[in-house]
């Protein structure tokens, strides 16, 4: 037997236990019935429940759930609309969901599979900065999938290595210099 406050009153009759818990105003509860003797405790049932269900409530609360997302393209997607559906998958993976790029096969189209998986390939490259392929693609009857997760964040000691890395980047050329050079690169390509 132990009471509201935590203190054990040892080993007593049901009846008596009954006794001191309707004395205090309180419930008498069977805390572990498979204990020999079971244990019970003296406590207010109501207010258990009450903080049981809060717990519960904040333990929902602190918890995150990933959603996974759908983007569907086709083997002709325009260049325009490729890049909108492009930055769709950028919001949702900065948002933290997973995403599912999918890419449709109709009819003939099945024939120029290769269309499909450059167009998959340069998503991927495309994507590189802000996501990671969790399932590499893969050809599923008339689809191609490929699953793709947020990107890990870096620890603040891997932010600072990359800004040397930035700094380090060519100077700027002198304007004199510049006029010579822009000929040459504009024959070159």
């Amino acid at each position: 037997m132990v009471d509201d406050e935590g203190k054990q009153l040892g080993i007593m009759p049901p009846w008596e236990a009954l006794k001191i818990a309707r004395e205090r105003g309180l419930d008498l509860v069977e805390v572990s019935p498979r204990a020999t003797p079971p244990v019970c405790r003296i406590i207010n049932y109501g207010k258990f429940l009450y903080q049981q269900s809060k717990r519960q409530h904040d333990a929902r609360k602190h918890q995150r759930s990933i959603e996974l997302k759908e983007v569907k393209f086709r083997p002709r997607t325009g260049e325009h609309d490729f890049e909108v559906k492009k930055n769709h998958i950028v919001r949702f993976l900065k948002e933290g969901s997973k995403v599912k790029a999918t890419i449709a096969f109709r009819g003939r189209e099945m024939a120029h599979r290769d269309l499909g998986w450059d167009m998959m390939n340069r998503l991927i490259e495309k994507l590189a900065e802000v996501g990671q392929v969790e399932t590499r693609p893969k050809q599923e009857g008339h689809s191609l999938t490929a699953i793709l997760v947020p990107k890990k964040t870096k620890s603040p000691g891997g932010q600072a290595q990359a800004r040397p890395a930035a700094a380090t980047s060519p100077a700027p050329v002198p304007a004199g210099a510049a006029s010579s050079a822009r000929p040459a690169q504009e024959t070159g390509g």
